[in-house]
């Protein structure tokens, strides 16, 4: 028998989805996961416990649409494609129902600049995508467009996309955002926070450059 192909990308998939429910960033079986390979792009498959996963149930696509495996893909493998296919930057990308998150996107708001650590998203806010069903084309639009110039966004009455450059990183923003969904709702039951202006904002984006980064 042949080898798995990228073996260590579907460990990785799987390593992270079981980090999602511990963690507060899902619940059950709703999110999911994808990285990019030579052929396309590795992706859950629909319904199944992350818990019960195997190497092997992780589907392999392709851009076209196509896949192999003993399972079928996540019912968003759209928008993972299509974020895959418009950000060559990114090769992770990370869907989740967050609480924080989720219920800010069913106010369909974006989270504006009322903390600094907005920008870790990359820009002054963090965009909600206009709802569309789960799984459609439309919604795929909507989310590319919502990501533009951004690594994570919400999808109205839906939840939570990050992206990175690998898995690690796309889960440790969307604990970020989370946290900053949850200290948003707390903020409103108060009063309209006090945001950030621009120039505020676009200073700490230019900082957030080398936020973080040791010397050699």
């Amino acid at each position: 028998m042949s080898p798995l192909p990228h073996l260590w990308q579907r460990e990785a998939i799987i390593s992270t989805a079981r980090r999602l429910n511990p963690s507060g960033l899902n619940q059950g079986t709703s999110g999911n996961l994808s990285h990019r390979v030579d052929e396309g792009f590795l992706v859950t498959p629909t319904g199944m416990e992350y818990d019960a996963m195997r190497p092997e149930d992780i589907v392999l696509m392709r851009f076209d649409g196509s896949h192999e495996g003993l399972r079928l893909p996540s019912s968003e493998w759209r928008f993972h494609r299509d974020i895959l296919a418009s950000r060559p930057e990114v090769n992770a990308v990370l869907h989740t129902h967050s609480l924080n998150s989720t219920a800010v996107s069913c106010l369909r708001c974006s989270i504006p600049p009322f903390h600094y650590m907005v920008a870790m998203a990359g820009g002054s806010n963090i965009r909600c995508a206009p709802y569309a069903t789960f799984g459609t084309e439309e919604l795929s639009r909507h989310a590319v467009a919502a990501l533009e110039g951004r690594k994570a966004c919400l999808l109205a009455n839906h939840g939570l996309i990050t992206v990175g450059p690998d898995l690690p990183s796309a889960f440790k923003l969307a604990i970020e955002v989370e946290t900053l969904a949850g200290m948003y709702l707390r903020a409103l039951q108060v009063g309209e926070p006090v945001l950030l202006d621009e120039a505020e904002m676009a200073g700490v984006l230019e900082k957030f450059r080398t936020y973080g980064q040791q010397k050699e």
